[in-house]
């Protein structure tokens, strides 16, 4: 910055922001919370030199912005940091996808129960294959016993701990 209002890295180290400052056009005075969380994971030293050597200028802000979201999941889980957040939400997605082939496989049931049963004269290949969904698949898909099989082997335990229902 170097004008009146220092960057939120200066403030918090009190030092002077010059106009060269590698954290001012990431860390803006507005924004204390995001150099304060970084600072404490990262280290204002491991930042500095991550920007100053290691990044082309075109990707310091999205690194910035990685920086941030990776302290936040690692003050909220310093074991798995945002590898934790990630799994989490990856297990959440896979019990979604289930519980929502459960529910097509249950509407299919149902849509067969109730479709009328088409008396055949002539029986040919596609016939056959609608007399076995008609008549065995209902007995697969019973969903008074296997629907809460399913869902009670769907409930685990997440990493951070607390039950997957």
């Amino acid at each position: 910055m170097g004008g009146n209002s220092p960057c939120a890295s200066c403030k918090l180290l009190r030092r002077r922001c010059t106009k060269d400052c590698i954290f001012a056009p990431y860390f803006p005075s507005d924004e204390p919370h995001k150099f304060a969380i970084v600072h404490k994971v990262f280290g204002a030293s491991n930042v500095s030199k991550m920007l100053q050597q290691e990044l082309p200028v075109h990707q310091r802000a999205d690194a910035v912005s990685s920086l941030v979201y990776e302290a936040n999941a690692r003050v909220r889980d310093p074991v798995y940091g945002c590898v934790g957040a990630i799994s989490y939400l990856q297990n959440q997605v896979s019990q979604l996808q289930m519980q929502l082939a459960v529910a097509q496989a249950e509407i299919l049931c149902i849509q067969m129960q109730h479709e009328p049963v088409m008396p055949t004269s002539q029986t040919g290949p596609d016939d056959d294959k609608s007399f076995l969904l008609q008549n065995s698949l209902p007995q697969y898909l019973n969903y008074g016993s296997s629907s809460n099989a399913i869902h009670d082997s769907l409930k685990r335990e997440s990493i951070f701990g607390d039950m997957i229902s």
